[in-house]
């Protein structure tokens, strides 16, 4: 075993048979942790730095075991369902391993280099065939420096095609080396104005811009990716900005637009969380369409995704 393989990291998914994160079929390691709080976003159990408990009140059957097993003693019997006294929860996991039915389920485990590209390896076959390879997402997978440079070495090491999904908050030597490691790079670009941007992530855009200029002046592919979402980010003009940043970039080859939808609305009630944006409905095919010759108009292959 190599020095790589036993660096640990914290993941909450891998993703199999993922079409949406790069090209081909591939297989989409998330890991856990997130400098931004966007507050659209579909994977809240993806931000914190640590392990979460979510709860899934409609698979629960009853049996009361989770109740036996909590150290805490933080979970008791209420008229709708089980009730987690979150003041008291560890997030150790002890009554989501007792729980079969899947209403318990902690989001968050370690794992090694070795046991991550075991699982991503099952699937070689897929890669081949389709052009496809390992996507490491999140969260912000920079986040955690020392696991995903190790993954992304060891994942080169063994000829896989490697694609990293980032928001391009990370200090620049982190990016940088990463970038050099992967075969493409997913940039994520939520907004060009920094204020309106740290208003609804609660981090400045600077940073990540400033990335963004000096990545996409280096050797490895970008693609860059948007998260449509309405009244925020959904008006031609900043997206046509955006179109002639992304043309004047060599290393960018793209501009893909991403739907924003509800999906993660039911996560944030698991983990006991408020959700930011109730109700916000996706944008129309309309306005998708709009945008999309807005980024195009620039001169830059414009995909529409969702």
């Amino acid at each position: 075993m190599t020095q790589d393989a036993a660096v640990k990291g914290l993941i909450f998914d891998i993703k199999k048979f993922a079409v949406h994160d790069g090209p081909g079929i591939r297989t989409t390691v998330f890991l856990k942790g997130c400098p931004l709080r966007c507050s659209w976003c579909h994977n809240p159990e993806s931000q914190a730095f640590g392990s979460q408990l979510a709860q899934f009140a409609r698979n629960c059957i009853g049996c009361g075991k989770c109740i036996e097993v909590c150290p805490q003693q933080g979970i008791t019997p209420g008229p709708e369902g089980n009730v987690i006294n979150r003041g008291l929860c560890l997030s150790c996991g002890t009554c989501a391993r007792t729980c079969y039915a899947e209403a318990l389920v902690l989001h968050g485990r370690e794992a090694t280099v070795a046991e991550v590209l075991a699982e991503v390896e099952k699937d070689r076959l897929f890669y081949e065939n389709s052009g496809g390879g390992m996507t490491i997402s999140g969260g912000e997978p920079l986040a955690q420096p020392e696991f995903v440079l190790a993954l992304l070495r060891e994942g080169r090491r063994v000829g896989l095609h490697q694609a990293l999904d980032t928001s391009g908050d990370a200090p620049w030597e982190t990016l940088e080396a990463a970038a050099t490691l992967a075969d493409l790079v997913l940039f994520d670009v939520k907004c060009l104005d920094s204020e309106r941007h740290r208003e609804a992530t609660g981090r400045p855009s600077e940073r990540i811009l400033g990335n963004l200029e000096r990545l996409g002046r280096g050797q490895t592919p970008i693609c860059i990716r948007v998260p449509v979402v309405p009244g925020f980010n959904d008006r031609p003009e900043e997206l046509a900005e955006l179109g002639r940043l992304a043309e004047r970039l060599p290393a960018v080859e793209s501009v893909e637009l991403l739907r924003y939808h509800g999906l993660g609305e039911g996560k944030y009630a698991s983990l006991g969380l408020e959700c930011p944006t109730p109700g916000l409905k996706p944008p129309s095919d309309e306005s998708m369409a709009a945008l999309k010759a807005a980024v195009a108009g620039a001169g830059v292959l414009c995909i529409v995704d969702g």
